[in-house]
């Protein structure tokens, strides 16, 4: 088995895959705590022959993590951002500060649809942008739709927006406390990803398909005007093209990965950026 670990600032996901058939077997998240160790909350090490991991937990999480891993299993595999990887250039100054959950978003993103906009919808919401040919432009980081709620300290931070809602819903005016605090996250959550993603396609003149990933992912994609797919094993989907282990993997096939959303044409990207600067 291979374990595949997505350490965030606030839960843990894991996945156990099977190396011969690379079918998903189970999965399951606990929440990021300094004493999270591996065998307590996550499955029997004793099935495990390799561990890939995404972190961006305190670096002393990250070496409990590794050095209690590597007492049990064979192979451990960690991914770090660096200026270059699989035909794609890091946009950051210092590539190794970009969060590596982001850029193994950025590699998967480039890996299915050759150019993407990346959208990660957990604690934070980074929308990061990387070209045909490669070019990562960088990225925007604004606070998810838990830290927004929670900001306001108007006792709703547990009441959460249910993913099944509809768009046209979420954004009518709330008529209780809790649905206007739902709906003013929502309508500023959705109005900048679609805006900063119109922006970006008209100064770089291409139109990409956009991928959403997070916790939240499937209630924000309600409220995205462009062509747009879930995929969420995306991070995941970058441990897999960074260190391939079974065969699939090897032929380039990505676990859970959506089928490439058509963009819309630029122009009409560019009519819908036009009439919202009119609003």
């Amino acid at each position: 088995m291979i374990l595949d670990l997505d350490i965030g600032n606030t839960l843990s996901k894991w996945r156990l895959k099977d190396a011969d058939s690379s079918e998903i077997r189970s999965r399951g998240a606990v929440w990021t705590r300094e004493e999270w160790k591996p065998g307590s909350d996550i499955p029997d090490l004793d099935v495990v022959e390799a561990v890939r991991i995404s972190s961006v937990a305190r670096q002393a999480v990250l070496e409990q993590t590794v050095t209690l891993l590597q007492s049990r299993v064979r192979g451990v595999h960690v991914a770090r951002s660096v200026p270059e990887a699989l035909g794609v250039v890091n946009g950051y100054e210092e590539p190794h500060r970009l969060g590596v959950d982001r850029w193994l978003g950025v590699l998967a993103g480039y890996q299915l649809a050759g150019g993407c906009c990346a959208v990660d919808c957990g604690s934070a919401i980074t929308i990061d942008f990387v070209l045909p040919g490669g070019r990562h432009l960088g990225g925007y980081i604004l606070p998810g739709l838990r830290l927004m709620k929670e900001s306001l300290q108007l006792g709703t931070r547990n009441v959460a927006i249910d993913p099944d809602s509809e768009a046209e819903e979420l954004l009518l005016p709330g008529r209780r406390t809790v649905e206007a605090v739902n709906h003013g996250i929502y309508l500023a959550a959705v109005s900048a990803v679609n805006r900063i993603y119109a922006e970006v396609c008209d100064r770089e003149g291409v139109a990409l398909p956009m991928l959403l990933t997070g916790g939240d992912a499937r209630v924000v994609a309600r409220g995205v005007h462009s062509p747009h797919a879930v995929w969420p094993d995306m991070v995941y989907g970058g441990l897999e093209a960074c260190f391939p282990l079974t065969a699939a993997e090897r032929a380039g096939r990505m676990s859970g990965a959506p089928r490439v959303p058509a963009p819309a044409g630029l122009e009409k990207i560019r009519a819908g950026l036009a009439f919202s600067m009119l609003l």
